[in-house]
């Protein structure tokens, strides 16, 4: 891969980390919720998840799924219960407490897990994956070579994006000392909609 079309690539995935999505959603209830140095788990999670589809996606197994319609429809409805349950874990979670003595203290296997999970929830990206990353790739360079390029490209901006995001987010500590109940509903009702849009999605 030349320097020129690894540059193209960066812009690419730097705007596709920036769309909003499941993970960015995740990374910003727990920056908000509980800080962004502890958000670290969720984000390494959900990146471990993406190279697994990134992964899979250059292995062939988006051409698989494109193949049979059946497969992929119910990997969309268990990807959509999971976004929907997560919805409801949020909302009946309490409100932020900035009371460390109050507060409850974050599982990290947890949060790693859910942002696996939310990286994985969506099987579409494993054929967007599977369309987009050919692209970039020459028949002439060596395959591992530039699947270690690309993956690491991604995993690196995709981290650096839902980092940036939990900063942000942490910066609404006080306010959710206040609203924190509304603030996990109203991130509560996004994760419903996009677990119940996911299976209804061509």
């Amino acid at each position: 891969m030349s320097f020129d079309t690894w540059l193209i690539y960066l812009a690419a995935v730097t705007a596709l980390a920036l769309t909003p999505g499941p993970n960015s959603l995740l990374a910003l209830c727990h920056g908000a919720t509980l800080g962004c140095r502890r958000t670290l788990p969720t984000i390494a999670g959900g990146v471990l998840g993406f190279i697994l589809m990134i992964s899979l996606a250059m292995m062939g197994i988006g051409s698989l799924m494109t193949a049979s319609a059946s497969l992929l429809s119910l990997l969309k409805y268990l990807g959509g219960a999971y976004l929907v349950y997560l919805g409801i874990q949020l909302w009946r979670s309490p409100g932020l407490q900035l009371n460390i003595q109050d507060a409850v203290q974050p599982n990290w296997r947890a949060q790693c897990q859910q942002g696996f999970l939310a990286a994985i929830a969506n099987p579409k990206v494993l054929l967007f994956f599977g369309a987009f990353l050919p692209q970039f790739m020459s028949p002439d360079a060596p395959f591992w070579q530039q699947f270690i390029l690309l993956v690491g490209t991604f995993a690196a901006v995709e981290c650096l994006a839902e980092l940036v995001v939990a900063m942000l987010a942490s910066r609404l500590r006080p306010w959710l000392s206040r609203h924190g109940s509304a603030f996990n509903r109203v991130c509560a009702g996004l994760f419903a909609s996009l677990g119940v849009s996911l299976p209804l999605s061509q």
